[in-house]
């Protein structure tokens, strides 16, 4: 069995930037989640996704399946793969439809054709504010202890699964840059079943409206490179700031990269980014029994 695998940065135009994410053609057959999860533990990207289509036509087609998997589990919801997907449908498959649209565990996601870039509709998941007797010891391992009274704001995201802490306006892009987590003992402070990953993010300047950065050893990632879904979530929050709802973004890890977000009235959220498919090859594997 040969499938069509390819190897996308995300969020950026340059090659060794954005985020990495591996995107498998499986056409229209059917992978067990087993077989699928060991594919991503063995390409041990951030996110290995799995794009099918009922008619195995990735030309003419316009919806397609979609499922995301991080080297340890499969996830709900993520941004990048999506963008990575399209961009090989748009770029290699050469789709001749300026929109597809994708079936996943968080409903009907859609990307579109737009100049350079590709944009996606994803739904908004606001933060609320958030306070747990536990929250605590994890902020304490994974911001420096100096830092902990420059929070400005703590808010949870239950749909998202997302912790947001909001730095005070001090907060340089210096100091969210010098943040070094302890992963392990994140791991040991929470168990996972309120937050899989939290969003450090303070004011941007310049062109950005706002800097921040995504930490997810709950899901197999200490700190993700440029995060989608964590836009869902940073969108109306920094709308809410700001009263903007046109806003660029910049994730600030060490690959890094840029994420413009327009918060609709329809309670959705458009994320848009350019990519660069960086690898062409296949997959192969024996059939599964």
């Amino acid at each position: 069995m040969e499938l069509p695998l390819y190897m996308v940065d995300a969020f950026t135009d340059q090659p060794f930037s954005g985020n990495q994410a591996a995107i498998c053609w499986i056409g229209n057959r059917t992978l067990s989640e087993k077989r699928m999860q060991d594919i991503a533990s063995e390409i041990n990207l951030a996110e290995t996704a799995f794009i099918w289509s009922k008619s195995n036509d990735y030309v003419n087609e316009k919806s397609f399946g979609l499922r995301w998997f991080t080297p340890t589990n499969e996830v709900a919801l993520c941004g990048h793969a999506t963008l990575a997907a399209a961009a090989t449908l748009f770029y290699i498959a050469e789709n001749k439809n300026d929109s597809v649209a994708f079936s996943t565990l968080s409903g009907d996601l859609f990307a579109t054709k737009q100049n350079d870039k590709i944009l996606l509709d994803f739904p908004l998941n606001k933060p609320e504010p958030f306070n747990h007797p536990d929250l605590s010891s994890t902020i304490d391992v994974t911001l420096p202890t100096e830092n902990v009274t420059r929070i400005k704001d703590i808010l949870l995201s239950k749909t998202a699964k997302k912790l947001l802490i909001r730095m005070k306006d001090d907060f340089s892009l210096t100091d969210l840059q010098a943040i070094r987590p302890n992963f392990e003992l994140m791991m040991k402070s929470h168990d996972g079943s309120m937050f899989k990953g939290i969003i450090v993010t303070t004011k941007g300047v310049g062109e950005y409206d706002f800097f921040s950065r995504y930490f997810a050893p709950w899901n197999g990632i200490p700190e993700d490179h440029v995060t989608g879904s964590a836009h869902t979530v940073l969108a109306p929050y920094w709308r809410d700031v700001t009263g903007k709802d046109v806003m660029l973004g910049r994730q600030c890890s060490k690959r890094g990269g840029d994420v413009q977000v327009k918060v609709r009235a329809d309670g959705r959220v458009d994320i848009g980014g350019k990519s660069k498919i960086i690898l062409k090859g296949h997959l192969c594997l024996p059939e599964e029994e």
